[in-house]
């Protein structure tokens, strides 16, 4: 007998979500995973790594909890959002009894998470223009709704009106969570604010996207008070490694603050000036909404222009093979020199047509 035979039905079973690293490919361009294409400069300068770190550093949740103009009891930190995503599972969902609700096409993890830990997944499609069904989602019958904004990979953004009534119709019923982790690409639209008003509303964050520090595996959960008590009864008892502390805690400074501002502005730009040009081609045939460090193109023919990228050591992300995606291809955003040769690349699969 095959000792994987021993791992419960579910794991045998599972498709484990497939991350750019995972994925794999060769190329010297690399635009698959939506990672920065700078590297923060914060270095660890502590001495104390025979101790065990704080549960919840202090200076970290401060610096976190001033950026997002929230409360100490308001921020929970952890191993990157994808930790804040299955403890709040682990922590409000009975296995084999309770479900979450996801909308896809949307992020992986929030699926595997639920499968891994036995809790059912119910899916309420987005709606023709890719934007969450809420009106379906106000009468669903489940313990988390999941919901992106920024959504990965498509894009779309909340409509805070429709967020705020799903919000009231699901009050005292179920957590209504939205994973930010591309929102300082486009800051004005988050719905922190709504923290204040709603105790079931529950955000996810990272400084994977903007901070430039997804080698740190860094998140946050920003919530009521009463939600943070909760996952910090399920939580490991030390998520956060004393160098991840203090390198998030210099990137949350007013200096490392400026800092991911000037590269979101300029990431911003480049983006900006990529959809330009990539909406003048005819092998392009759509363009969503461009508001995190990536864009999601559907193209004329995705098989060619991923392999044709390939070829010349761009790689790319594949969403091709994703419900309502079809010839989809993602493209995040690298610096000015990557994204000129990406789309030089793509202009020069046009004129070869």
């Amino acid at each position: 007998m095959s000792v994987s035979l021993l791992a419960r039905k579910k794991i045998q079973q599972l498709v484990p979500y497939q991350s750019a690293r995972r994925i794999g490919g060769s190329g010297e361009v690399w635009l698959n995973a939506n990672e920065s294409p700078e590297v923060s400069e914060f270095n660890y300068d502590g001495d104390q790594l025979n101790r065990y770190p704080e549960f919840q550093p202090q200076a970290l949740i401060e610096g976190y909890a001033n950026y997002a103009g929230l409360e100490c009891e308001q921020v929970l930190a952890s191993r990157g959002a994808d930790e804040a995503i299955e403890v709040l599972i682990r922590a409000f969902c009975e296995p084999g009894q309770d479900s979450i609700v996801i909308c896809p096409p949307t992020y992986g993890m929030y699926s595997v998470s639920a499968e891994t830990i036995g809790v059912e997944i119910k899916c309420v499609e987005l709606d023709e223009n890719f934007d969450p069904d809420y009106a379906a989602l106000s009468q669903v019958d489940t313990k988390i709704i999941f919901l992106c904004a920024p959504n990965n990979p498509t894009g779309n953004m909340l409509d805070h009106a429709k967020l705020c009534a799903l919000l009231s119709a699901q009050k005292d019923r179920a957590l209504v969570v939205v994973d930010e982790a591309y929102i300082e690409f486009c800051e004005r639209q988050s719905v922190v604010s709504l923290l204040a008003d709603y105790d079931n509303l529950v955000i996810t964050r990272t400084l994977s996207k903007a901070f430039a520090l997804a080698g740190l595996r860094c998140g946050f959960t920003l919530a009521n008070a009463e939600v943070i008590e909760v996952m910090s009864k399920v939580i490991a008892p030390y998520p956060i490694a004393r160098p991840v502390a203090e390198i998030a805690a210099k990137a949350l400074s007013t200096e490392g603050l400026a800092v991911m501002r000037e590269r979101v502005a300029r990431l911003n730009a480049i983006r900006c000036q990529a959809v330009e040009e990539l909406s003048k081609l005819s092998i392009v045939k759509q363009i969503f909404p461009a508001t995190g460090n990536y864009i999601l193109v559907r193209f004329d023919d995705s098989t060619r222009v991923f392999s044709g990228l390939a070829e010349q050591g761009i790689v790319l992300r594949d969403f091709a093979n994703k419900p309502r995606l079809d010839n989809c291809i993602r493209i995040t955003i690298g610096n000015q020199q990557e994204i000129t040769a990406t789309v030089s690349a793509i202009q020069g699969l046009e004129r070869a047509k």
